[in-house]
């Protein structure tokens, strides 16, 4: 256990913006875990969710995301579409390898802060050892329930995150909560293929595929505005701004 004033200058910075500060941070691992042991029934449960909380699925995911981020222009980020202010504050949620993270560093500069939230020990001690910097910290924390204060953040990302959790909309209208007013956020999911829609066909294993309007439809019902879709194969990139 650490103080605050012990911590690397991005956690320093990071428990400024949390509700409820640790008195003894916990960050042994690099990151700040502010989950501790979980109670079983607490737990992202299915088999996709524990095969990514695993150290092979963390292996596997970190170096299928990098290939697929090379090769297809949907996984590109839109870091510069967030309209992020430098020395501002960028939040990855569902961070995996932290390289969105890292990414959302260089967009903030030297002066800003990104910070990464996972809920999977074995992917932010990934993201710990590739990307971790002075600007660029990283959070142990479940999405659906973000330990930031309100409107507390500049712009938000999150890629290939929601189909793996159990209440997709509670953790979106969570990125909304924290985001400040006139900042963009930007989420890229799974698409329904046509298969899938039947039901049946494809087994629950505890992932969830979006419909075409699914999450435009959730960001408008929680009042963002300016919100803008673009599909890709199987993907899609929703992005809108908090008014």
């Amino acid at each position: 256990m650490s103080d605050a004033t012990t911590l690397p200058p991005a956690l320093q910075m990071a428990t400024r913006l949390l509700t409820d500060p640790p008195e003894h941070p916990d960050v042994s691992r690099g990151y700040l875990d502010l989950l501790g042991e979980q109670p079983e029934g607490e737990k992202n449960t299915g088999p996709i969710q524990a095969l990514w909380a695993s150290r092979l699925g963390s292996l596997f995911y970190d170096n299928a995301q990098l290939l697929m981020r090379k090769l297809a222009t949907a996984w590109q980020v839109p870091t510069e579409r967030l309209n992020l202010p430098v020395g501002g504050v960028a939040l990855d949620v569902g961070c995996g390898p932290g390289n969105v993270t890292a990414a959302l560093g260089r967009a903030v500069g030297p002066a800003g802060l990104a910070l990464g939230v996972d809920i999977s020990e074995p992917m932010l001690s990934r993201a710990v050892a590739a990307e971790a910097g002075p600007n660029v910290g990283f959070l142990r924390a479940d999405a659906q329930r973000l330990p930031l204060r309100d409107e507390s953040v500049d712009g938000v990302v999150s890629v290939a995150m929601l189909q793996l959790i159990p209440e997709p909309a509670t953790a979106i209208a969570e990125m909304v909560r924290v985001l400040r007013s006139g900042r963009r956020i930007a989420v890229m999911v799974p698409t329904a293929v046509p298969a899938a829609r039947v039901p049946g066909f494809v087994p629950n294993l505890g992932a969830h595929l979006f419909d075409d309007d699914e999450l435009a439809d959730t960001f408008e019902d929680l009042g963002l505005v300016s919100v803008r879709t673009k599909g890709i194969g199987s993907v899609q990139w929703v992005r809108a701004r908090k008014p």
